[in-house]
């Protein structure tokens, strides 16, 4: 089944930078609440992503976790969680990390070069 790049920022991404965005909030000290107002999501998605029931379908290095980790910080600082977000996700592209994903939920012809 062919699917496309943003399908799979949609499907597997942005859950996976929420979970992280909402564990580095935790770590300093946010509540549920405060985390779901700060990430535009609802409590109980913040909820399943603490209880591991959402996003786990992918897993970031400790690199990838440590800008997530800077823009969490960010956020709570008050800059907008959409650029933050927008910057994480052009990371990953640019990073070939969207094309490792890609690899792994589709069958990718050698050579393909649509994620990039």
């Amino acid at each position: 089944m062919d699917i496309l790049p943003q399908e799979l920022e949609v499907w597997y991404v942005l859950p996976a930078l929420r979970k992280e965005l909402a564990a580095a909030m935790k770590e300093k000290g946010l509540n549920q609440k405060e985390i779901s107002k700060k990430l535009g999501i609802s409590e109980p998605a913040v909820s399943q992503y603490f209880k591991k029931k959402r996003a786990n379908e992918i897993s970031f290095d400790k690199r990838i976790k440590e800008r997530i980790k800077e823009s969490a910080e960010k956020i709570i600082k008050g800059k907008k969680m959409l650029f933050e977000i927008d910057r994480l996700c052009r990371l990953i592209k640019k990073e070939n990390i969207l094309c490792d994903i890609h690899k792994k939920f589709c069958k990718i012809q050698k050579g393909c070069a649509i994620c990039k």
